[in-house]
């Protein structure tokens, strides 16, 4: 059997559209030990490949990370297949506010050295020594406490579209920045201190709520499910203390909590809340871009692109040819 997925984004497209079955986009996460990567690997690729799953899921010895889309009707057996795996028994899914058929294309499964890069070294790191799991309700309160300390453990162009109120954003790029800030940023601070962690599905929070227990905090909080299951939650309950919108890991990119729009046109500066990548591949660069400037670049983020993108695909690949594609964020002052 063939473990990689051969369909270009056009063909999966296709037969997306041709089916127009019904999908559900979720996640999940588990820190276990998996022994034999490889294995473990190809089982996951031919089980779910079968029942048409797509989605990008990063397994390691450490466990494993999935955000993924399956047809609606195969959900039950997706879980019966989850159940059969000892550690992901009964696992808590992530489910997403509102479904696309086009949130995932390919059934990417990667084997890394970690499922979340956190740049952490030390052989000694207990990452089972974690913190509090709390519900929306019991986060909220501890938010409102005076002497709490919120953190958004996201990348500062996921908090910079939605957040919490109150909670402390921090400019960086990459988790392995974000454990940086707590050490640099939490190093004098009392041990007692009530420290509340949330993220997009709980994952970072796990690794980061233990980076704190490690270096002595005592009352490290964390959102269970991250904001993903808040937003759930909330619906039902209200009290919502998230403002604007969730980032999200797939084509859609994120997911609205609010109305509020708390973020500029990086192009323009007029309020927008839309991530766009570069339509100049060679580029890709993520960033905000309004509907106008959208227009007025056609989905690129400079003139310069703009250019480059209007050329023929065979120019544009020329002028790409030896060079490393990398990933681009727009960097925030």
């Amino acid at each position: 059997m063939d473990f990689y997925n051969r369909l270009s984004n056009t063909e999966s497209l296709e037969l997306l559209d041709k089916s127009r079955e019904d999908r559900v986009t979720l996640s999940f996460y588990k820190y276990f030990k998996i022994e034999n990567l490889i294995i473990f690997r190809n089982y996951l690729f031919s089980s779910w490949s079968k029942i048409g799953v797509l989605g990008r899921i990063y397994v390691a010895n450490e466990g494993i990370n999935a955000q993924l889309s399956l047809p609606k009707r195969q959900l039950d057996h997706f879980v019966h297949e989850l159940d059969q795996i000892y550690p992901l028994k009964g696992i808590r899914l992530n489910f997403a506010l509102k479904n696309s058929i086009k949130s995932f294309l390919k059934l990417k499964i990667k084997v890394r050295s970690k499922i979340v890069a956190d740049g952490i070294q030390d052989k000694n790191f207990d990452s089972t020594n974690v913190g509090i799991h709390l519900n929306a309700q019991d986060f909220n309160k501890i938010l409102s406490e005076k002497e709490s300390i919120c953190v958004d453990m996201r990348n500062h162009y996921e908090s910079e579209i939605g957040h919490f109120i109150g909670a402390i954003t921090p400019n960086v790029d990459s988790f392995k920045e974000s454990l940086e800030f707590l050490g640099k940023n939490f190093k004098n601070e009392s041990k007692n201190k009530k420290i509340l962690l949330y993220c997009t599905g709980g994952i970072r929070c796990e690794k980061a709520s233990a980076f704190l227990k490690n270096k002595g905090f005592k009352k490290v909080f964390q959102l269970d499910g991250g904001i993903i299951n808040y937003a759930r939650q909330i619906k039902k309950t209200g009290n919502n203390k998230f403002v604007g919108k969730n980032f999200v890991f797939d084509n859609r990119l994120s997911e609205k909590i609010t109305d509020d729009i708390i973020s500029n046109c990086h192009q323009c500066g007029t309020e927008s809340d839309q991530h766009s990548n570069c339509s100049n591949v060679a580029c890709n660069i993520l960033f905000i871009q309004c509907v106008y400037c959208k227009n007025l670049y056609n989905g690129c983020c400079s003139i310069e692109c703009q250019k480059i993108n209007s050329l023929s695909l065979e120019k544009q690949k020329t002028l790409r040819r030896g060079k490393k594609a990398t990933k681009r964020i727009y960097k925030r002052i």
